[in-house]
């Protein structure tokens, strides 16, 4: 992180980086200690904590509802601001009853922070992380995505989805991305054939994979 960056505090109103708000957020093993941590600033060490997770993890949604819930400001990414303008807002944290979120790709371990004081400063954050879903969490974020296209998506699409693809957040974007497209492309409801010829064409789910789950299971 460079010192010489420029930029202000991002506030939630300016945010745009796909994680919309009409997207709730959806809790599971992934993220619900992360959600459970920011209600209880209370605990924290210092009025300051970094939220680290992958793009579309829901992680700015997160902190949305910490600057409703808390009054609290929240820095975008740590790029998104000079290591002074961070540096000031982590004292003006401290100095009143305004908490500062961080939300970061990664801990503050790695940001290559020049300025001592600060790099002192980040070494005493509590870091809340958001890990990549699991089974629920991903088959809800890909219906949830789907209706916020205006396409209603039958749970059998997403249960076949979810075994055959990448368990991250970054895949779960692409395959709905793409099965969008092609559904309006031919002009046809999305099922399960569509689905599979779309990811398997896009190299979006693994053929093996995808060949293994698709075999009848038998029983001795």
């Amino acid at each position: 992180m460079s010192g010489a960056a420029t930029g202000q505090i991002a506030l939630p109103l300016d945010w745009e980086d796909g994680e919309r708000a009409d997207i709730p957020l959806i809790l599971g093993p992934s993220n619900a200690d992360a959600v459970h941590q920011l209600h209880r600033v209370e605990s924290w060490p210092v009025r300051t904590a970094v939220l680290v997770g992958p793009p579309g993890s829901g992680r700015s949604l997160m902190g949305r509802m910490f600057v409703r819930d808390t009054g609290g400001r929240v820095i975008d990414g740590p790029q998104s601001v000079s290591e002074e303008d961070m540096f000031h807002a982590w004292n003006a944290a401290q100095a009143s009853d305004r908490p500062l979120l961080i939300i970061a790709d990664a801990p503050p371990s790695a940001w290559n922070v020049a300025l001592p004081d600060l790099a002192s400063r980040l070494s005493t954050v509590p870091i809340f992380t958001i890990g990549e879903p699991d089974d629920a969490l991903a088959r809800d974020l890909i219906e949830a995505l789907f209706a916020r296209r205006g396409m209603m998506l039958s749970p059998d699409v997403a249960a076949y989805i979810v075994p055959r693809m990448e368990r991250s957040y970054a895949m779960i974007h692409r395959i709905v991305a793409a099965l969008d497209r092609a559904a309006l492309a031919q002009g046809k409801r999305l099922g399960i054939r569509l689905t599979r010829e779309t990811l398997l064409s896009q190299g979006l789910i693994d053929n093996d994979v995808a060949e293994r789950n698709d075999r009848p299971q038998t029983t001795g």
